[in-house]
Parts: structure tokens; C-alpha cells; sequence
């Protein structure tokens, strides 16, 4: 009885750093396995840090392309993920230096995009629109105070409570200790308890 095997691609388990090191030798095949592995967690941490879908684009194409004209550069010292991360990171704080004016918030942007009927909504058991516009601004006092904080915290809180990265990741990422992540955390989380209780919420 003859076997026929499936040969699996060699880029789709080989790891990061090995797709790095063939990368650098010129096959084009490996960065786009990176790229591959990581285009949505970084789109995630941009789109966090922007609130806004087409500059997260952007800067995710940036953060690919200097990472791919920078390759010879990384060493290893880090992960490849905490390099991609740092070098998304640098490029949302660039764009948030040059942005003229803020991007609309992102979630009233999905709201208008997707307008949920009272009506429709009326139909099911235990609707309740005022429940419904208070869960809608939680949502919205919460984003723009998390966009109010200062770049260094705000940047710490969404890898902590959005991207769920370990301390030692954001560590790792940012270039700071690890102490100083957890003090960021603290100060961040702090504030922007603060800030909350100071604009009780109000829809009616």
C-alpha cells in the first residue's frame, strides 16, 4: 500500500526567528509569513492606540515596511512579536504627533455603520433602550478617557487590557523595565478611575 503525504509549506511552522533569518537572505516567502502571523495583532494594537480603522491601516503598512527595510538590524535579544510591537508602537506615537486633529471615535463610527432599530430591537423580551444608550456611553466615556491619557500610559494600558500582553512582553516591547510598566499600569488605571467618577453617566 503506497502513503501519500501531505508536505506542509516549510515557512508555515518554522519559527519566527528562522523566518527572519531566511527573510534577511532574501526570501520574500518568509517575510510574508511574518507578516501573515502578525498583521492582525498589530492592526490591533494601532487601531487601540489611533481609534481610527484607516490610520491603523496606514500605520500598520508602515510598521511592515520598516520592519522588513530594517531586518538585518534585529538580533535577537527580543521577540519578534515585542520588535514588530515596538516599531507599531513608534509609529502610532509619529502619526499621533502629525495628526492635525483626532479621528472620530471608532466605536460611534461602527454605530453609524450598523444603527441597531428600536423597533427591531423592541421586538425581544427585556429590551430596554435605556439600558441599551447606557452600555453605549460606558463604552464612549470609557474610550475617550483611555484616549486622554498620556502616550506612555495609555499605550501600557491597551497592550495590558486589550491586547492582553504579559508585563514582560510590554516590557520587552516598550524597551523599559519591568517595574516601570507596572507603575505605568497603576498610574494609568488610577487615573482613569478618576476621570470616570468625575462624569457621572448621564442619557436621558
Amino acid at each position: 500500500m503506497q502513503l501519500c503525504l501531505r508536505v506542509l509549506p516549510v515557512m508555515a511552522y518554522a519559527n519566527d526567528e528562522q523566518l527572519v533569518r531566511e527573510a534577511v537572505k532574501g526570501d520574500q516567502e518568509a517575510f510574508n509569513e511574518i507578516v501573515k502571523r502578525w498583521e492582525r495583532k498589530i492592526f490591533a494594537l494601532c487601531y487601540g492606540i489611533l481609534g481610527c480603522e484607516e490610520s491603523a491601516r496606514d500605520a500598520v503598512q508602515e510598521t511592515f515596511i520598516l520592519a522588513y527595510k530594517n531586518l538585518s538590524s534585529f538580533r535577537g535579544e527580543a521577540k519578534v512579536s515585542s520588535w514588530l510591537h515596538r516599531i507599531a508602537v513608534n509609529q502610532c506615537l509619529t502619526k499621533q504627533r502629525t495628526l492635525k486633529r483626532r479621528s472620530e471615535d471608532s466605536l460611534e463610527e461602527e454605530i453609524k455603520k450598523n444603527p441597531a432599530t428600536v423597533e427591531h430591537s423592541a421586538e425581544n423580551d427585556g429590551f430596554s433602550p435605556v439600558r441599551s444608550l447606557e452600555r453605549e456611553e460606558r463604552i464612549r466615556m470609557v474610550r475617550k478617557a483611555v484616549n486622554a491619557l498620556p502616550f506612555e500610559l495609555k499605550q501600557v494600558v491597551i497592550m495590558k487590557e486589550f491586547e492582553d500582553m504579559t508585563f514582560q512582553e510590554i516590557s520587552e516591547t516598550l524597551g523599559i523595565p519591568l517595574s516601570t510598566v507596572k507603575s505605568r499600569l497603576y498610574t494609568a488605571l488610577k487615573q482613569l478611575r478618576k476621570k470616570l467618577e468625575e462624569k457621572p453617566l448621564e442619557v436621558l
